[in-house]
């Protein structure tokens, strides 16, 4: 019990560390330039490219530790990342950052491990808050971009990254001595895992979110040092201070995302985070003031937070037995939208000379998420009425005004005996047994024009010729103009001892 109790800040921590060393060349990207010359283009390729592999590699992280465990992931990830870190402290080319940086991905991958793992740990209404406090394992991003230009304007770029080895070899050991050795383990193979999923349309629309939200806040990242220095002229450790700043604000937004999506209705907290973002890249692209910048990135920040620690409130719930592989999808999906940003802004600005369609489109991405989380949360309030509909004891016949049968759930054909497929399209006449005569229906048709609904005794028929006595209720349904669109009827079958 004392090991699970561990698992929460041990992994959260190890985030913050494997974080820490996936932004390292974009942090020290100011330095490394002073050494290595690059291109504009080729920095930004440089910057991006550890988020290739960190996002790729997510999905089989995501089904590897539901079959391995969080301590053998969080274990041979570190260990393997020795190589690239000192791999980069010793470069002096393009190629040399590329293939480094690269490799280095493998610090942002981690981040499926405790997504997967901690929920195991909790009740599932606590999922989004355990998951945002996670997540707060991006501090990892503020750590490094605050802290590494400033040490390397002491001692150099190439001695600050080699110091990024000790704290690899310190998370590998925690983790070896700390990490839970009896984790429950999921067997089932990846290929079947994806083939039960791809096809939920709910997947990719988390996938959309996730790359907007957190594809925002790693492209931010990446992109705010140099941008902030080569646009607005501030120093370099300024600008680290600056997007550290950036960072942190979105780490801290995220538990309160992930707790929001605990406490209240999801969609609804997702509609503000990508109105926000909408209203925010529109801000950006045209590329204001400083100080109006400024404004335009807190508001990304927050609603990337918040986004961040809502989504993943929402993954368990829809995809409980298949978490590992989802997680590992969504998030990956989350990387990806960190690599490209970044690209295409460098692209646009060398062939327009400003960044304004680049924040343009962000803001155009968002609106259309924006459009689809609408589009889900009313969705999710059909499949909250059908649900109910179809677990409902009683038997439940939906018409339209003409009298034509729309829709019955399974108590409907327990009763009646007629499958879904065998009734609709018919009249309910079907069902009369016989027993009553023209004026028994006119006069509860009456009832129902008069008072609203009719409530009684009624005999009918099921499928197979038997004639049975219902307690049925007809109303009406009407829209908003107050017209009658449809007539429900909800019945049970009258036990034989009462009749």
């Amino acid at each position: 019990m004392r090991t699970q109790r561990h698992q929460l800040p041990l992994q959260t921590l190890s985030l913050v560390a494997g974080f820490m060393v996936w932004v390292i060349l974009s942090s020290l990207m100011p330095y490394i330039k002073e050494d290595i010359q690059l291109s504009a283009n080729e920095v930004a390729v440089v910057a991006a490219l550890p988020v290739i592999l960190g996002s790729v590699l997510r999905i089989p992280i995501g089904y590897w530790t539901n079959k391995y465990g969080a301590r053998k992931l969080f274990f041979v990830s570190f260990a393997f990342l020795l190589f690239p870190v000192y791999f980069i402290s010793l470069a002096d080319s393009f190629i040399d950052l590329l293939l480094g940086g690269l490799l280095v991905g493998i610090g942002g991958a981690i981040f499926s491990v405790g997504v997967t793992s901690l929920p195991k740990y909790y009740p599932k209404e606590r999922h989004g808050f355990i998951n945002g406090i996670y997540g707060v394992g991006n501090l990892g991003t503020a750590v490094t971009t605050f802290s590494a230009p400033v040490i390397a304007a002491g001692i150099g770029w190439q001695p600050t990254v080699r110091l990024y080895m000790i704290l690899m070899i310190a998370f590998a050991v925690l983790n070896f001595c700390l990490g839970d050795k009896n984790e429950p383990k999921v067997v089932t193979p990846l290929a079947e895992q994806i083939k039960s999923v791809y096809k939920n349309e709910k997947l990719w629309a988390l996938c959309l979110f996730y790359f907007l939200t957190f594809g925002s806040f790693v492209a931010f990242t990446i992109y705010l040092p140099n941008f902030l220095v080569s646009h607005f002229g501030l120093e370099k450790v300024d600008a680290g201070f600056r997007t550290a700043g950036f960072i942190a604000l979105a780490t801290f937004f995220r538990p309160i995302g992930g707790w929001l999506g605990d406490k209240f209705n999801s969609f609804v907290i997702l509609i503000v985070v990508f109105a926000g973002m909408t209203i925010s890249g529109i801000l950006l692209s045209f590329t204001p003031s400083l100080t109006l910048y400024t404004i335009g990135c807190l508001v990304v920040a927050i609603s990337a937070g918040i986004g961040n620690g809502t989504i993943f409130k929402l993954v368990p719930l829809y995809f409980s037995k298949q978490v590992g592989i989802v997680n590992g999808i969504v998030s990956a999906m989350g990387g990806l939208g960190g690599f490209f940003p970044p690209l295409m802004l460098a692209f646009l600005f060398n062939l327009t000379g400003h960044y304004a369609i680049g924040f343009m489109a962000l803001s155009q991405v968002a609106l259309a998420s924006l459009i689809i989380v609408i589009w889900m949360y009313y969705q999710d309030k059909l499949n909250l009425a059908k649900n109910i509909i179809d677990h409902t004891a009683e038997g439940i016949m939906i018409t339209d005004i003409k009298g034509t049968i729309e829709k019955v759930n399974p108590a409907f054909t327990t009763v009646t005996g007629y499958k879904a497929e065998e009734i609709i399209g018919e009249n309910p006449r079907i069902l009369r047994s016989g027993k009553h005569g023209e004026a028994f229906y006119e006069e509860m048709w009456k009832s129902i024009e008069e008072k609203g609904s009719w409530q009684g005794e009624i005999w009918n028929k099921k499928k197979n010729g038997t004639v049975y006595p219902e307690w049925l209720t007809i109303s009406p349904v009407k829209n908003e103009a107050g017209e009658i669109k449809h007539f429900v009827g909800m019945f049970s079958e009258i036990p034989k001892r009462k009749q």
